[in-house]
Order: C-alpha cells, then structure tokens, then sequence
C-alpha cells in the first residue's frame, strides 16, 4: 500500500512509520473515513486504531523441574532472545559479558548507544520505539530501562547465575536465567506512564524478525481483547512464527477469574503461573497472643516491638471534611494524623500505604477479599490479610480500644 498519491493533501506528513522488513504495513494519521476507505479494499487484510498496551510481571526455574544442575548444549550460547519490554539495565551483574565470545554471525542487528547505554557479548543488541508523538517527561529516548520491568524480564530468561542473592535478606538464593548462556536483543517499546504502542510493538517485532532472533519474549498485552486482525502482538508473532522464530509471550496479570487471559493467539506459547512454592509472610501479632499469617515484602519494622492498634474508620481527619465511611478505606489525606500517629491502622482495603504514612502510622493491616497468596512492598511495614482474619483483628482494636 502507498500513499504517494496523496502526498499533496499532507499523507506524507501523516505517515508515521512503515514496516517493510518482515511483513508490509503502515501506520499513519487517517480520519474515520480514510481509514474504513483502506479497509474496504481487497489487498488490505485489517485497519485498526493505535491502542495502549501494559506489561505483565529467583526460584522460578527449580520450581519448574530445570534445576541449575540440568545438562546444557553448547549451542546455547549462540541462541539469541529478543525482549519486547521497557528496556534493559545494562550494568546489571545478570548481564556481564565475561567468559562470551563475539555474537553469533547470523546477527544482523544493531545497537542504539544514547544515554551512556552500552552493549556487549551478552547484550548483543538494543533499539527503542516511540514512534507517535514526544517522548514524555520521565522518560529517556534510550534504550536504558527507567522501570525495572524489562531488565526483570531479560534476567529471567537468560540473566547470569549469581549466587547468594536476596531482596534485604528476603528470598535468598542464586538468581539466575532460564538459558544463562543465550544472547540477549534488546526492544524498547514500552514507556513509563504511557504504556506500550501497537505501533511500536510492530515495528519491534519487523526489525527482531529481520536481525535474526531465535525466540522473542514478550509479557505485554491489552486489557482490550481484540481480533487476530487488529492485535498487534498476534499480528507480529504470526509474522515471527512464519520465519521459524518462537514467540513466549505472558498470560497477563488479571488471572485467576474465566477469560481473563491475554496472548491467546493459537501459534503463540502463552505462560502463566497457576501457584508458587513460598509466601513472603507478614504476621500479625495481637497483644492477647493470637497470630495472622499475612502478606507483604517488609524490608523495615522492628519484629519485636508491639504498637497500639486502630481501624481507620474511628479516625477521620474531619478538618478535612472527612467521616469514618471515607477513613475506613485509609485514603491519603482522610486519617487524623494527631490520633494516627505512632500506630498501626487497620484499613478495609488495599493501597500502597500512603496514607498511613502520611498520617504519621508506624504500620498498617490491610483487607483484600480476593485471592491472597502474592506479596507487594508498601510505602511502610502492612500485612495484608484475607477477610475473615481481618475481622478478627478488628474485632481485638475495638474491644481495646478504651483500654
């Protein structure tokens, strides 16, 4: 498809890129109109609008049957990952380069070196996307990582083994990747605070297929379901397939409810995890004795040391204008700090614990009344447990509450 005939009513100064290595494409500025034009025409297969996407998020491997002791070919160090994601961090210790020998001579990429971003015989290769519009405050036009999520994705498939590693203590053990020995692509295609484009998606997948990967990951999808023909992750890995490439890509983050799974596409290996074999666990230890198993990731907070117990909805910051229907809930700003402060507040539901924090809470207990087997960190030391040992813990704050 071209647009030359339109150069004179601005169609060059719509088109924002085409894609011409692997399959033949185009994404441009088009009215309503323009775009159903396209669509009706025998040779264009599908036209569909640039949305958003989002991406998805040590003992993965052994968990899976792969222990670090299982036999491992020689050849693996000529396989090449491609990773569609927010980037990498390449300084990282997963991605040191020693003891690896110039890239494979079927590689035919390049990499971007803006921002001090360099690469080496493990990270073989990176690009970055952002093909509509400027890049965003915050952002680096770089394929540096400034999120985390793709550095944690490139190390999970094929980050170095590094022993006796651990988050502050917490889940020690040796990090490693699933392949330690592949190569690394890098695609930047995802930005903080605005997501990850089909448009840059399908410009990743067209340059990755041309500059010769073997497997592309990629745990990024839409909150949207949408066709096979207007699905850009569907729409590119069909492409990467049809050139003998493999394309992992992630279940989503929206589990375990029915038809909540994205990348359903039948020639792609979608994974998800179904359970785990440990639990980040927080208890909650009430004066009388009596314990609560629940969850978070506490870096900080004295295990020893005991704290007087609040629910939030009997402390609303009421200068504000706030009641005990709207505390309760332990929104920033709703908690009275002079009545807050120095304790531990019960809260009906999850946040990253901001208000407490800024309430001068020493600590927070958390109600979730869905599945609770997965642990967040929060702005200060929480437990989240499930609803009924949350009521438990209530009931103990207002029968001591006057003691």
């Amino acid at each position: 498809m071209s647009l030359r005939s339109r150069e004179s009513d601005g169609a060059s100064e719509r088109l924002i890129h085409s894609y011409t290595k692997s399959f033949n494409a185009f994404a441009a500025m088009l009215s309503d109109s323009e775009a159903k034009m396209l669509s009706d025409l025998d040779e264009v297969v599908s036209v569909f609008k640039n949305k958003q996407n989002q991406h998805h998020t040590t003992r993965s491997w052994n968990f899976l049957g792969f222990p670090l002791a299982a036999p491992r070919a020689a050849l693996e160090s000529d396989v090449i990952v491609g990773m569609l994601d927010t980037g990498i961090w390449p300084e990282s210790k997963s991605f040191d380069d020693a003891g690896f020998g110039p890239p494979p001579t079927k590689w035919k990429g390049t990499c971007q070196f803006n921002h001090n971003f360099t690469c080496n015989n493990k990270i073989i290769g990176a690009r970055y996307y952002h093909l509509n519009g400027n890049i965003s405050e915050g952002n680096i036009a770089s394929p540096r990582d400034t999120e985390g999520h793709g550095t944690h994705t490139s190390s999970t498939a094929a980050g170095h083994v590094l022993p006796n590693t651990s988050l502050s203590g917490l889940a020690e053990g040796t990090l490693r990747g699933g392949v330690p020995s592949a190569r690394l692509a890098v695609y930047k295609v995802c930005w903080d605070n605005e997501g990850c484009s089909d448009a840059d998606l399908l410009a990743a997948f067209d340059d990755a297929i041309a500059d010769g990967v073997d497997i592309i990951s990629i745990s990024i999808g839409s909150s949207i379901p949408s066709d096979y023909f207007s699905d850009s992750i569907a729409i590119g890995s069909f492409h990467a397939v049809k050139n003998g490439i493999l394309v992992s890509s992630s279940a989503g983050n929206s589990g375990p409810g029915d038809s909540t799974v994205a990348n359903f596409a039948p020639w792609l290996l979608t994974v998800a995890a179904s359970t785990i074999d440990r639990k980040f666990v927080a208890q909650v230890k009430l004066g009388n004795g009596q314990s609560y198993q629940g969850m978070a990731i506490n870096l900080d907070g004295d295990n020893n040391v005991q704290y007087p117990l609040v629910y939030g909805g009997n402390v609303p910051n009421k200068t504000a204008g706030f009641d005990g229907s709207s505390s309760r809930f332990c929104g920033d700003g709703t908690l009275d700090g002079k009545l807050s402060k120095g304790k531990v507040i019960i809260c009906d539901s999850l946040s990253d614990g901001s208000g407490p924090q800024h309430a001068g809470a020493v600590g927070a207990v958390m109600k979730t009344s869905g599945a609770n087997d997965f642990a967040f960190g929060f702005k200060l030391p929480a437990s989240v447990l499930g609803t009924n040992d949350s009521a438990k813990v209530l009931n103990y704050a207002n029968k001591t509450r006057y003691e």
